[in-house]
């Protein structure tokens, strides 16, 4: 399988699990829908869970760059890219095929934390806490990790009642609660 097919089994495989969920998508699925041979899926990932955490790499690539970017694009200052985040989310929401965060669904379905699965959906929210962390001491933030891990919470918070109440309404709400933060 070259490269260029690789990348593609992996993309196609993350539009899967995101839809299906990691435990209801079998490997079958995977080979059916792709149309790639369970053995050449074999021979690029030993185990589903190679695929699966392939799958979570590129869709943590994804996300970020694309949160990162939007929230540069709508906001020219730290504080202002900090609030950015909700109305990039408010964006997200809005998208045909939204249904919620594919970590927050990884975690549920991997909940041992020495799980490999467990520990790279999670290393996502970290690194989602660097930038915003990064971002809140730009800002002069008096506790910058502190902020940071309340925006990560109100984010998160927001994309589980989104994904709940099919209502973009939450990105809305939680960046109320980030304007009484940042003004505090």
């Amino acid at each position: 399988m070259s490269q260029n097919k690789r990348a593609e089994l992996i993309r196609k495989a993350l539009l899967l699990f995101y839809r299906n969920g990691f435990h209801a998508t079998g490997m079958d699925l995977v080979a059916k829908e792709t149309g790639v041979s369970k053995t050449s899926i074999y021979k690029h990932f030993r185990t589903k869970q190679e695929l699966i955490l392939a799958v979570l790499r590129l869709r943590d690539e994804n996300f970020r760059n694309w949160l990162f970017r939007r929230m540069e694009e709508l906001a020219d200052t730290p504080q202002g890219q900090l609030l950015a985040m909700f109305d990039a989310l408010e964006e997200w929401f809005l998208e045909d095929g939204f249904q919620g965060c594919m970590f927050i669904k990884a975690s549920a379905e991997y909940q041992n934390p020495d799980d490999a699965i467990n520990a790279q959906s999670y290393a996502h929210k970290r690194l989602l806490v660097d930038h915003f962390e990064k971002l809140a001491a730009q800002a002069e933030a008096e506790d910058p990790h502190a902020l940071a891990r309340q925006f990560l919470l109100l984010k998160e918070g927001a994309i589980v009642i989104a994904a709940m109440s099919h209502s973009q309404d939450a990105a809305r709400e939680a960046k109320s609660v980030a304007e009484l933060l940042l003004a505090s």
